[in-house]
């Protein structure tokens, strides 16, 4: 069987969390031997790390979403690099800038984005960067933090246009792309991504949201990522075992710190 990786999913939500013998059944039976548990608020942090200490497959980060930056403001990049030092927390984040809804105010979320830069680059783990609306901010500070000193990182849940895709890429990130590819909407968005090239490029859920076509209006979960390799696999025309494999290999090589399990 193809092993996919789903690299972020929030395990710790909802449906997810309330059928995880169900949800990993499904994954495995999909091929997903792998998947990252993001952690978007620092208070739930425990919860996330419990899920990926129970489970093999699953890996955890530490982090907190823009969305919280009021709540969760004056985060230190040494509090993320003393959570990191878990052996299951494999990233930073997720981070970054959000101006489509601002839940709280922008130069807030822009201290928290750089005290996780600060962390990724301290600790050599990947910053999971969370971008919407923002694609110009949040492409100056990596900018201006990478020229500081160089850390790994990930744009996830790419939404945004060929000219920021370029600029993280010009400047080392991956770039993950979710099931909002596969929407009939997306024609930009499909377009954009042409640029990315495949060694850069991994794949994710965002479980339980952006269920992808033909699972839209459900719960995501981590088993769907398999749609969105079949749409991606489709639509760069190459083969589905091609596009599994080599998403499944970058995710190992950027997140360094997991370990590829035998699988299934």
């Amino acid at each position: 069987m193809t092993f996919i990786v789903d690299s972020h999913c929030h395990l710790n939500y909802g449906s997810l969390a309330e059928d995880m013998d169900g949800v990993l059944a499904r994954a495995k039976a999909a091929g997903v031997g792998t998947m990252l548990a993001i952690n978007a608020r620092l208070k739930e942090f425990d919860d996330v790390l419990k899920i990926a200490e129970a489970h093999e497959q699953i890996w955890a980060t530490v982090g907190s979403h823009p969305h919280d930056a009021e709540d969760e403001w004056g985060i230190t990049p040494e509090e993320l690099i003393k959570k990191a030092e878990h052996k299951k927390v494999v990233g930073i984040g997720e981070t970054g800038l959000d101006y489509f809804y601002e839940h709280a105010p922008r130069d807030k979320q822009k201290q928290n984005f750089i005290a996780h830069i600060e962390a990724a680059r301290v600790t050599g783990l990947p910053l999971i960067v969370h971008a919407r609306d923002a694609d110009d901010d949040c492409a100056e500070i990596m900018e201006a933090e990478m020229k500081k000193g160089a850390y790994p990182a990930v744009i996830h849940c790419f939404t945004a246009s060929e000219e920021f895709a370029r600029r993280s890429l010009d400047i080392g990130c991956y770039i993950s792309l979710s099931g909002i590819v596969t929407f009939k909407s997306a024609k930009e968005l499909q377009e954009a991504i042409k640029i990315i090239p495949l060694e850069k490029m991994l794949i994710e859920t965002d479980a339980p949201f952006l269920a992808p076509v033909p699972m839209r209006g459900k719960a995501n979960e981590p088993s769907y990522v398999k749609h969105t390799a079949e749409f991606l696999a489709n639509h760069f025309d190459i083969s589905f075992e091609e596009l599994a494999n080599a998403t499944t290999d970058n995710f190992f090589k950027l997140f360094s710190k997991t370990e590829r399990p035998n699988f299934p």
